[in-house]
């Protein structure tokens, strides 16, 4: 997952509003949005080649997402990132018994963000950071750097998700993740992959033939506790596979 846009408003209708891309090479296997037969508790998509999950809801409002820290200076994790987002979701440790775990063993995976929580908190972990951190209510943003660090891509996302939160509807939610427009050059971070991958990264809605938006979630929380995740899938050069919807 590479862009995470997100509300949080305890106390409001609608506490949680989510939306979120992820981005990753087409030819890595996943499986879409579903619900997981060997823990029906769980609603995600999958990886199929470590097993984890990118962004995905559980028990008792249990909700968790993540995005990588994009450094190509640094060699790749030991253990799957994915798996993270996993365990969270499958296991009922409290968050903050959970954290500790992450926080110890975060060495052994590539840079992240982990996102966690449940009805009553939300939590956000940085591995280059050394303590997780309760986030008091706000909308945010997350992409491949800190909370939100204010790259194009991310500051344009979460502006179109304050326009609309008066209302928030999953379809206005994917239409705000659908913009492939790249920012200038002379708005760029540098993260040492050059600048056509800058440029081409720079994009919500990210196409090409080999790596791009694989897909781009919405997430609507109710107070009562009912959730409402739509989510759409794509391929290379953004062509749209299908769209699933799940309300629990």
């Amino acid at each position: 997952m590479c862009l995470i846009v997100f509300a949080w408003r305890p106390g409001h209708a609608q506490p949680l509003i989510v939306a979120a891309n992820r981005d990753e090479f087409y030819a890595r296997p996943s499986l879409p949005l579903a619900q997981w037969p060997e823990a029906p508790q769980v609603h995600a998509g999958r990886d199929l080649e470590a097993g984890g999950t990118w962004l995905g809801v559980g028990a008792n409002g249990r909700f968790a997402a993540l995005t990588n820290i994009r450094d190509p200076h640094r060699p790749p994790g030991r253990r799957s990132r994915g798996e993270l987002v996993a365990g969270f979701l499958t296991k009922d440790l409290p968050i903050d018994d959970y954290l500790d775990d992450v926080v110890a063993r975060s060495p052994e995976y590539g840079g992240f963000n982990l996102l966690i929580g449940n009805a009553n908190e939300l939590w956000h972990f940085n591995a280059r950071e050394s303590e997780a951190v309760m986030l008091p209510p706000g909308v945010y943003g997350l992409s491949n750097a800190g909370l939100d660090t204010p790259w194009p891509k991310l500051l344009k996302a979460r502006a179109a998700l304050s326009e609309v939160l008066d209302d928030p509807q999953p379809q206005a939610l994917l239409a705000l993740l659908n913009d492939p427009q790249t920012a200038p050059f002379a708005e760029l971070p540098d993260t040492g992959v050059g600048l056509a991958t800058e440029t081409l990264l720079s994009s919500v809605f990210i196409a090409s033939q080999s790596y791009g938006t694989r897909a781009s979630t919405a997430l609507i929380v109710q107070a009562d506790g009912s959730r409402r995740l739509v989510e759409r899938s794509f391929g290379p050069y953004g062509g749209h596979l299908g769209e699933v919807e799940i309300r629990i």
